[in-house]
């Protein structure tokens, strides 16, 4: 039981340092795959993207002009980002840089994080309820070692220096 204690404190140290690591990781991270987006929905890193432009409403990595420097949008020469970047409520939306009205003004790397830090929260909460709940079983351990000492119906029969 003290066992799963520790395991469950040494993951909730992990969960925490991870909390200050993931912001740095996801910045390295959706940078290399905005840099791999290619606008075709056959590959992963263009199918993650839109979906997460899509679900998370947002667009770009800080926002929508951050595609500017990306090369799908070198190599498309069309002065537009990706139609995940587009509102739902925008029926005639191209993704063309001149209607930036049609478009989510906010970038995607803060909300990515936001969402990992719920998800981690979650994790150490749960990690916590675990830890908590084997102190709470050890407390009873003790107790009930502690009046099995002072109970005399207890007591260890010693006949002839062996124990019965």
């Amino acid at each position: 039981m003290g066992q799963c204690g520790i395991t469950s404190s040494k993951t909730v140290l992990v969960f925490l340092n991870l909390i200050f690591w993931v912001e740095d990781e996801v910045n390295h991270s959706i940078q290399k795959v905005y840099d791999e987006y290619n606008g075709t929905n056959t590959d992963a890193p263009s199918r993650a993207i839109d979906y997460v432009q899509r679900q998370l409403h947002c667009c770009g990595i800080t926002n929508y002009s951050d595609w500017k420097n990306t090369r799908w949008f070198k190599e498309s020469r069309n002065n537009s980002v990706p139609l995940s970047c587009c509102k739902p409520n925008m029926n005639n939306c191209t993704g063309s840089l001149s209607r930036p009205g049609d478009l989510y003004p906010e970038g995607c790397e803060a909300l990515v994080v936001k969402k990992l830090k719920e998800i981690m929260m979650y994790v150490i909460w749960a990690a916590l309820t675990f830890a908590a709940i084997q102190m709470l079983g050890m407390l009873c351990a003790c107790v009930v070692l502690c009046r099995r000492s002072r109970d005399p119906a207890y007591e260890l029969l010693i006949t002839g220096g062996t124990y019965a």
